[in-house]
């Protein structure tokens, strides 16, 4: 079986839920309130921070390994332990933030995530300790066997944001679907004023791909309808001012874009929202992907 096989397994025990459902309940309720989970989840920067942070205590700790193999550099290799050993506080506290919010097989391989996260920084803060009273050779075992670990550990975050698409936008998944061509969003004066609205365009396979499409007055914002969270019905949430913005916010865990350009300002979202070009015609609205999205 491959490795994406026995991860999928691991993803499809409900043994795990009684442990993770606990931790969840536990963690939703220390990570308060709103503005420090938007925080930790990055919405500020327009980018998920964790990935951002986990580059610390990986990149030290790798590099400490390397240090260790040559006896001149083993104090720089325990100084780069000990900087991947306090960065692992942020790191975890932006990852939990993540994992309360996703679906269930994600949330279970986070649990194991965070596990074998654990076990590692043990591993290392035992290798400090061991450095620090003389015993070099048990310091270097144990940071070694952490760096196993984590990378085990890495791997699992990879699968849950490659194949499971943990902190991937699914704004740009549903965007790659949409046609290029401009879309016939129908009159005007048949969208609602002041709320979202669903309209489809056509997908690329031939399938209606949902749109959200907000009216305010003469002017009309169009976006891909997949939240980039994890795929909601945008075009069915509501309008709300959110940190002085006008945004849509989705009806499933309450992400917030600003209609201005689809920048988030609420989480769990962190990736900004597609939006679509717009044009008006003879009373009617179009609208197409940007060019980022259409092909040369």
């Amino acid at each position: 079986m491959s490795l994406s096989g026995i991860f999928d397994r691991l993803a499809d025990v409900p043994a795990l839920d009684k442990v993770i459902e606990p931790a969840r309940a536990v963690v939703d309720k220390a990570l308060q309130p709103q503005a420090l989970r938007d925080l930790l989840h990055g919405s500020w920067l327009g980018h998920p921070l964790h990935p951002v942070l986990a580059m610390v205590p990986v990149g030290t700790w790798l590099s400490a390994g390397i240090l260790d193999l040559a006896a001149p550099t083993r104090p720089a290799a325990t100084a780069l332990i000990g900087t991947g050993v306090a960065a692992t506080l942020p790191t975890a506290l932006a990852g939990a933030a993540d994992w309360t919010e996703q679906e269930i097989g994600v949330r279970r391989l986070g649990a194991v995530h965070a596990a074998a996260n654990t076990v590692a920084l043990g591993l290392y803060v035992g290798s400090l300790v061991a450095r620090a009273k003389g015993r070099g050779g048990l310091g270097r075992l144990l940071s070694y066997t952490g760096l196993g670990v984590a990378g085990g550990s890495a791997a699992i975050g990879g699968h849950m944001s490659y194949a499971l698409s943990s902190g991937a936008s699914h704004s740009t998944a549903a965007a790659r679907a949409l046609t290029t061509d401009w879309i016939d969003l129908g009159p005007l004066d048949d969208l609602p004023d002041d709320r979202p609205a669903v309209r489809t365009g056509e997908g690329s396979g031939g399938a209606p791909v949902p749109l959200a499409v907000v009216r305010r007055g003469a002017r009309v914002d169009a976006f891909v309808g997949a939240c980039t969270h994890l795929g909601g019905p945008l075009g069915e949430g509501s309008l709300e001012e959110v940190r002085g913005r006008t945004c849509v916010v989705c009806p499933w865990h309450g992400s917030a874009f600003d209609l201005e350009a689809g920048q988030p300002r609420r989480g769990p979202a962190a990736d900004p929202q597609v939006k679509l070009e717009v044009r008006y015609e003879a009373g009617r609205v179009f609208a197409r992907l940007p060019g980022r999205h259409r092909q040369p």
